[in-house]
């Protein structure tokens, strides 16, 4: 495979081989891990787990996002996430993601350590794009249809494939109307925000048409959401939904994804070397 470079802020990863997006919920509300790790040293620990385990990107979140979900002052996401950031930049040896809408929120980040912005709302908040460039991050642009408290009531699409493409497109295009490159771009179809348990199956099943003729990378966030919980699985509780999970991980390889973002980065990383062996003795 010919090599692939995300570039964020002079740091680079090669992506000719998937890889692995770690998530760090500093939240008490998040949808699976919320209130988990709200203190810093539960959170540090936690970030080098991940690492040990083979994640190759941490990303923190201090907005929780799951359905229903209420917006949260930008005062308080800061006490949140910009002391993990900073701790975690200070110890390891990793790609520091950071989940926020908030420009402000970044540019605090980006000074503590961060090097990737991870954005449900795609840099659509006043002046997310150009503080983007100016920051000389990498970008992840995720596809929703509406807003977290609404998303999940009615999601309507005519064809949802098409939609989301053309709605990261032009979110792209945006990014590098602005001046921001195309190997700092990651899309994500945004599995379970804003659709129907048919509408994320159609999705994954066609992948790689989000970035068909393009060098964006592409990103697949399926982990412990209800699309591999109770509605094919049965299983209701999130953190027991990790074969599901890995499962799902595994067939976004199959299908082209760069990265995915995952609660359980052992089971992922075991799951991805086989992947590779596959591979390799094709």
């Amino acid at each position: 495979m010919a090599a692939r470079i995300l570039s964020a802020r002079g740091r680079t990863l090669d992506l000719s081989s998937p890889k692995i997006m770690g998530i760090l919920n500093v939240t008490p509300d998040s949808f699976s891990d919320g209130g988990k790790f709200v203190g810093l040293e539960s959170a540090i620990e936690q970030a080098r787990r991940m690492v040990n385990e083979g994640a190759d990107i941490i990303d923190i979140g201090g907005e929780s996002t799951r359905p229903g979900a209420d917006l949260v002052p930008v005062e308080e996401e800061l006490r949140r996430v910009v002391p993990v950031v900073k701790a975690i930049a200070s110890e390891l040896d990793v790609m520091i993601s950071v989940d926020t809408s908030t420009p402000e929120v970044m540019e605090q980040c980006v000074e503590a350590g961060a090097h990737l912005w991870n954005d449900i709302r795609a840099l659509q908040r006043d002046g997310a794009v150009d503080m983007a460039a100016k920051l000389d991050v990498g970008v992840c642009l995720m596809h929703m249809q509406g807003d977290p408290k609404t998303m999940q009531i009615n999601p309507v699409y005519t064809d949802v494939v098409k939609e989301v493409t053309e709605f990261l497109r032009e979110r792209a295009k945006a990014c590098t109307d602005a001046g921001i490159s195309e190997d700092k771009i990651i899309l994500d179809p945004g599995f379970g925000f804003g659709k129907t348990l048919k509408e994320n199956y159609q999705l994954l099943n066609h992948l790689p048409k989000l970035i068909e003729g393009t060098n964006f990378h592409l990103l697949s966030a399926l982990s412990r959401k209800s699309m591999v919980g109770v509605a094919v699985t049965g299983i209701t509780v999130p953190a027991e939904r990790v074969v599901a999970s890995v499962t799902a991980a595994f067939y976004s390889f199959m299908q082209g994804a760069h990265m995915v973002r995952v609660h359980d980065v052992k089971e992922t990383k075991e799951a991805l070397q086989v992947f590779n062996a596959i591979k390799q003795y094709n």
